[in-house]
């Protein structure tokens, strides 16, 4: 039996379709959850999606992927931009790592244009709003070889 795609979602992104929504958008994160697991169903893949507003939580879940999962897609949010917790998780992954972000980082604050995640992630795909888990999955199923 094919290992699922995790999705990991960082601190804040429960409130999506509420917060900011002329950044994030309108959908929610249960819309966005509903899509993934359409796709990888369509793709041969099971979805484990998750979201944590604490750290320690989502690297528990990326050590957790280690042995249980085919690959990560990860909007770590915010931490993408403080965790080097998060960043060493990752790193002693062999699995492809997806990073994505609804918004299109290079266009935001400053301190946003730069991640600790990317330093681990195979990929990154940001910038289209909700649709960018959907390609974030179908670049992990593609990596993962069954796409």
């Amino acid at each position: 039996m094919t290992k699922p795609i995790y999705v990991l979602n960082g601190p804040n992104l429960n409130l999506l379709g509420v917060r900011e929504p002329h950044i994030y958008g309108k959908t929610t994160l249960g819309d966005i959850q509903q899509a993934c697991e359409a796709l990888a169903k369509a793709l041969g893949f099971a979805i484990v999606f998750r979201q944590s507003n604490h750290e320690g939580q989502l690297v528990d879940w990326v050590q957790e992927a280690r042995t249980e999962a085919s690959a990560i897609v990860i909007n770590p949010a915010a931490y993408g931009h403080t965790s080097v917790a998060l960043l060493d998780a990752l790193k002693t992954l062999s699995i492809p790592i997806v990073e994505t972000h609804l918004s299109h980082l290079a266009t935001r604050e400053a301190f946003r244009h730069q991640t600790y995640v990317s330093q681990a992630a195979t990929g990154m795909i940001a910038g289209f709003g909700a649709k960018s888990y959907e390609l974030a999955v179908q670049a992990a199923a593609h990596l993962a070889g069954k796409a």
